[in-house]
């Protein structure tokens, strides 16, 4: 067999928001003020929890992972999208191009398996009240925490093994903002049927597991509430759920869209990405303080420089 030279990729050029032309310092500006929220909201949050000694418990433990996540999530993309915006230098490395699929995955998945670890932690908390503190100790909590990073760790880097272990040896202009794994994968001169198999089987049974997970976690919640003679213990209950709730159905619908309708327009689906990766993470604190008390003390004693006592 005769072997045909190729010109191999070394990295790729990202086309950008769609249909942003003339837009592009307006987006530039609203991204850059999302994102520095994002940053500065969360690192309150953790910085709040930390420093709080009545916060050191499963569910705000739990919470500081997603602040960290939410961090991580948001800067995956948005510091580049705002170079291509700003500056319109849209040339990304092979090893860049990388970085971002692997994180991508990687924090998305731990973000999924951490809401269902939230959702039972709650399930815990409201169904068994009495023996709460014994099955959600410190060592049970470290171990869940830790299960979804390691587990996330091992599905994102087989797909990015899977994605960049086929030759890219054409075009390398992606037609996209980032790079993901299907626009990547279009470029590549090589059959993607596998690639294309095991991220569609991934990207739906993980997250199909966890909201199957979530959704058993809240309809025992939900019995137990109305078993509850309690009109303040049903309106305590329904309060610390409610926040979690409102960032899931923010999270899985997004999830939803994106790969359960491969029919939807360039232009939606860019939409709702952006939406999933800038602004989403931003309201994930103003959603989790709005409505818990604690998480505002703590915040206004964070603000006066008080440490509260034990």
């Amino acid at each position: 067999m005769g072997l045909v030279n190729h010109t191999l990729v070394t990295h790729f050029i990202l086309l950008g928001i769609p249909d942003a032309d003339g837009f592009h310092t307006i987006l530039f500006i609203t991204f850059l003020a999302f994102y520095l929220c994002t940053l500065l909201g969360n690192l309150l949050i953790f910085s709040a929890i930390l420093a709080d000694p009545r916060l050191h418990t499963p569910m705000y433990f739990f919470l500081c992972n997603l602040a960290v996540l939410d961090i991580g999530f948001s800067s995956i993309s948005t510091p580049k999208m705002l170079t291509n915006l700003w500056g319109q230098s849209r040339v990304i490395s092979l090893g860049g191009c990388m970085s971002q699929v692997f994180f991508y995955h990687f924090l998305g998945s731990t973000e999924c398996l951490l809401y269902t670890v939230m959702a039972y932690d709650r399930y815990v908390a409201i169904c068994h009240p009495l023996r709460y503190r014994l099955i959600m100790n410190r060592r049970v909590c470290a171990l869940l925490a830790a299960g979804t990073w390691i587990t996330s760790s091992f599905h994102a880097t087989i797909l990015t093994s899977l994605t960049f272990t086929l030759p890219y040896c054409g075009s390398n202009v992606a037609d996209y903002f980032f790079c993901d794994i299907f626009p990547v994968v279009k470029l590549a001169c090589a059959d993607t049927y596998v690639i294309e198999t095991v991220t569609l089987t991934n990207t739906g049974v993980v997250p199909m597991t966890c909201f199957l997970l979530i959704l058993t976690s809240y309809i025992r919640i939900m019995f137990s509430v109305l078993k509850m003679n309690s009109a303040e213990g049903r309106r305590k209950a329904a309060s610390t759920c409610a926040s979690h709730l409102t960032v899931v159905t923010l999270f899985f619908g997004q999830c939803a869209l994106i790969y359960t309708q491969p029919n939807l327009s360039k232009v939606l689906v860019t939409a709702v990405q952006i939406f999933s990766n800038v602004v989403t993470p931003m309201l994930n604190p103003a959603i989790y303080t709005l409505r818990n008390k604690e998480v505002k003390a703590a915040l206004r004693k964070l603000r006066g420089g008080q440490i509260p006592e034990h």
